[in-house]
């Protein structure tokens, strides 16, 4: 079945939204000129992107979004979280806020997230940021997540552990405290589905994309693989900052945003 986006406004905060399936699409749209909308990861949601918003909004129209089951987003009722559903969501959003070329910035799985957009609606895709993002699977692709280890009594509890792993240095207590309540409040429903959705080998294809790509990722980062992201996407600019964990935008938003502005400026939406 085919879900077509369409324009509802939120009753109780008079707040634009979209839908999918039945289900409210999140997001928050601020400033003015071309857009760039932001993809959040594993469940995160668009508060992620807090410290880019006033960097980009004098001179882009920025747009974060809340991914379907994440967030204030709902989760279609009668189909899983998947990266097709996702990019359909992101589809809706890019029409309920009526631009027709946008640039896409997904963190960690939002990465995936962006590349399948790209793939749907090529038209409307201007060009890529994948911020720490998942190229590839590599060696784990055809395997199945281990989704019992988020799941049930301990669930919650493995996921913080994991969550910990991705912080450095440059991860304050105040900023790991604020990371940690923003991906506890996702439902394991949606942790499991989510993670099922990234390892879906149908959604790894050895195409190539030949759009701008600015690749922006730690440094020593474990998803960094520069040579699968020069073979499969031919545009492909990328920078590394020093001293940062997989939150990289928060930590040091500063150089991150220096970067993507630089590539941002530089783009014909």
């Amino acid at each position: 079945m085919k879900y077509l986006p369409v324009l509802v406004l939120a009753a109780s905060s008079c707040l634009p939204a979209a839908t999918l399936d039945g289900a409210p699409i999140h997001f928050t749209a601020s400033g003015s000129g071309p857009t760039v909308i932001f993809v959040h990861g594993w469940t995160c949601d668009e508060t992620s992107w807090s410290a880019q918003v006033p960097a980009l909004q004098d001179r882009f129209r920025v747009v974060t979004i809340d991914l379907p089951g994440h967030g204030k987003s709902g989760s279609p009722k009668t189909e899983k979280l998947s990266m097709p559903l996702f990019a359909r969501a992101v589809e809706a959003v890019r029409a309920e806020v009526g631009a027709d070329r946008v640039v896409l910035v997904g963190h960690s799985m939002g990465t995936p997230v962006i590349v399948q957009y790209a793939r749907m609606y090529p038209n409307h895709t201007a060009a890529l940021v994948f911020v720490d993002g998942v190229v590839t699977l590599g060696k784990n692709l055809g395997r199945k997540p281990n989704t019992a280890s988020i799941s049930g009594p301990n669930g919650l509890k493995a996921r913080e552990a994991n969550t910990r792993t991705m912080f450095s240095a440059a991860t304050t207590p105040e900023l790991q405290a604020r990371i940690l309540k923003m991906m506890d409040s996702a439902s394991e429903a949606t942790a499991v589905q989510a993670m099922e959705a990234m390892y879906d080998p149908a959604i790894w294809k050895d195409d190539v994309i030949d759009i701008p790509v600015q690749g922006i990722f730690a440094d020593r980062s474990g998803l960094n693989n520069v040579d699968y992201m020069k073979e499969h996407f031919s545009r492909l600019s990328f920078a590394e900052i020093p001293g940062t964990g997989h939150f990289l935008m928060m930590e040091k938003p500063a150089e991150f945003n220096r970067i993507l502005l630089g590539f941002l400026e530089q783009q014909k939406f």
